[in-house]
């Protein structure tokens, strides 16, 4: 008897279909490619239970005949492909596996009518085993139902997310090809509930709708040609980011994809202006011959093989760079310093130090700066612990005393030396002992001492929060509401008090206190994307520093802030009294040290 046998048919076709149907999102996927494909003008997709329960795509496509119908549940027959040497794919679907894949593991019915058509007709296929075509009544184009997902094949069933996360899943897929055709109005509807519905529109109408007001407000254009490629579309500002990429839509030959090659060319392209750790809001457009790319590489097709992947790279870099304003300035070269140029902070914790000389000034009760000065006899020091640079406590001081004043005389107890002025209102200028130039991003810095603050008062019991006067509603998409609701009794323990408020918004009752005023909703935007990484089971603490990290971010002093002298002296020592205070929670440095021999060497002395 030989031990090698040949697989059952259903067995086979069970096999292929989790290749191609990984989980509803990707059932969702091919029904729409198919619609997109079929030259619908108008697509709805209907999900309960996160697409496990029932899906359905509804088109009003060209349709299929009954002859049609009978094939297009067969394995690889397709009406997509012109030849068969595969070098010139012009359709999102070619492969002819979704609906067969669909099928072997779900309940499938499809009812379809043509347009010349006197009636519809329609088709089940239930665990791959196919009816009979029959007359149906219906509209023209095709209306495709798919219960039960993976029921035939409960091994893969068992391995899908909550019905919620699913939902999110295939949303984002909705999202992404109604972005990649404007000309196509979608309606998407989650449990009975319209998530988000687009009229045919202009591309622009349609990414700012998509993208949302925050990012429409600030979007760049994009549009170049070069070699018989193409590339446009919108490009969000530095100013506004993410925490992840997952608001990064990439489209080559009107298909989303998730390729590695475009999205380090965004990552290049943006890493001279954006924050270490933040994601750029892009929307491209990338159009390439069809005999120069290879679609047939992944059952997906969410990966691309570029025949030209230089020319491709260059393209989106030198694109992206110029509509950034910031691909071909002249730039003199200066010593780079990294985060290793830092000093240590090892050895600054130093129980008992005497506090840093500063100007006279006045402490009140609660360390805060009262009529722009300082006060307390004994030092910034201690008035300063835990966080109390909080920006609510950090006023502008008026004129030019903000920043140049005589400086103190640097100590050796004080690694960071005196302050002496600030520059661009963003970096403090101080003079060590040894006459070492320090440099400190005050945004940066503050922001790693906001994070020991959170972190220490989590370590120690609930962080201590601050009730805001007036409630704040912040609008945000459904699925991230959801995210941040399920995650609420573990923000509380984080000083964030919030709860729903209606279908996409959020109620903030009350903050960390040592955030001070800071403005919610970028917060929680970010909050909902750090919450999409982790999995449903994911405790907070496996994840804790991460989604401090994000709250210390928006409750630290901003860069273009003005400070005094006083607010610069109890930065610097803090930072020196703060554990991992050498670099920001992205772990980009806080502080740069040049020495004599540093600085004769920038100026050529030696």
């Amino acid at each position: 008897m030989s031990r090698i046998r040949l697989l059952s048919e259903s067995t086979v076709n069970r096999i292929a279909a989790g290749e191609v149907i990984e989980r509803p999102a990707a059932a969702t996927k091919e029904l729409v490619e198919n619609a997109l494909d079929a030259g619908a003008t108008r697509i709805v997709v209907c999900l309960d239970g996160g697409g496990i329960d029932r899906l359905e795509v509804t088109d009003n496509g060209i349709g299929m005949s009954e002859e049609e119908l009978a094939l297009c549940v067969l394995r690889h027959a397709t009406s997509k492909l012109t030849d068969e040497m595969l070098v010139r794919i012009t359709t999102l679907g070619f492969r002819g596996e979704a609906l067969p894949s669909i099928g072997a593991a779900a309940r499938l019915q499809i009812t379809s009518r043509s347009r010349d058509a006197d009636h519809a007709c329609v088709i089940s296929v239930e665990g791959g085993h196919v009816s009979a075509v029959a007359p149906s009544g219906g509209s023209a184009g095709t209306r495709v139902v798919v219960r039960d997902l993976f029921f035939a094949t409960p091994a893969r069933r068992k391995f899908l997310k909550s019905p919620r996360i699913e939902a999110e899943h295939a949303e984002a897929v909705v999202r992404r090809l109604a972005m990649s055709a404007p000309h196509v109005a979608f309606r998407l509807e989650l449990d009975g509930r319209v998530v988000f519905e687009a009229r045919v529109q202009e591309r622009a109408e349609r990414v700012a709708a998509l993208l949302g007001p925050e990012a429409a407000a600030v979007m760049l254009p994009v549009n170049e040609e070069r070699g018989g490629l193409r590339i446009s579309g919108y490009l969000c500002s530095p100013a506004v980011t993410r925490a992840t990429p997952v608001a990064q839509t990439l489209i080559v030959n009107g298909r989303p994809v998730a390729d590695p090659v475009l999205r380090i060319a965004v990552k290049v392209a943006y890493r001279d202006v954006i924050t270490f750790g933040r994601h750029a809001i892009v929307a491209l457009y990338l159009d390439v011959p069809p005999d120069e790319l290879d679609v047939n590489v992944h059952p997906a097709k969410t990966e691309l093989r570029f025949r030209d992947t230089a020319a491709i790279r260059s393209l989106v870099i030198g694109s992206v760079r110029r509509a950034l304003g910031v691909g071909t300035g002249q730039v003199v070269p200066m010593t780079s310093f990294g985060a290793s140029s830092a000093p240590s902070f090892a050895s600054w914790n130093r129980p008992g130090r005497p506090s840093y000389p500063a100007p006279p000034m006045s402490l009140s009760p609660g360390g805060v700066l009262a009529g722009g000065a300082l006060t307390g006899g004994g030092g910034v020091s201690g008035a300063f612990h835990h966080g109390n640079l909080a920006e609510a406590q950090l006023p502008f001081l008026a004129g030019p005393s903000a920043r140049q004043f005589t400086a103190l005389a640097p100590s050796p107890d004080y690694p960071l030396g005196a302050p002496v002025a600030q520059v661009l209102d963003t970096y403090i200028i101080a003079v060590a002992s040894d006459g070492s130039l320090v440099l400190v991003d005050q945004h940066a810095a503050h922001e790693r001492l906001t994070h020991e603050a959170i972190r220490e008062q989590m370590l120690t019991g609930p962080v201590r929060s601050q009730p805001l006067l007036l409630p704040a509603v912040v609008d945000l998409p459904s699925g991230d509401v959801a995210r941040l609701v399920a995650r609420a009794d573990d923000l509380a323990r984080l000083g964030l008090e919030l709860e729903e408020f209606g279908a996409g918004a959020i109620l903030v009752r009350a903050l960390p206190a040592v955030l001070g005023a800071s403005e919610p909703g970028p917060l929680l935007r970010d909050l909902a994307d750090e919450f999409a990484d982790m999995d449903e089971e994911t405790v907070l603490s496996a994840r804790l520093d991460a989604v401090i990290a994000r709250m210390a971010c928006h409750g630290s002093i901003r860069a273009g802030r003005k400070l005094g002298q006083a607010e610069m002296s109890a930065l610097l020592r803090q930072m020196e009294d703060t554990p991992r205070a050498a670099t920001c929670s992205h772990g980009r440095p806080t502080v740069l040290k040049l020495s004599k021999a540093d600085i004769e060497k920038m100026f050529g002395r030696r």
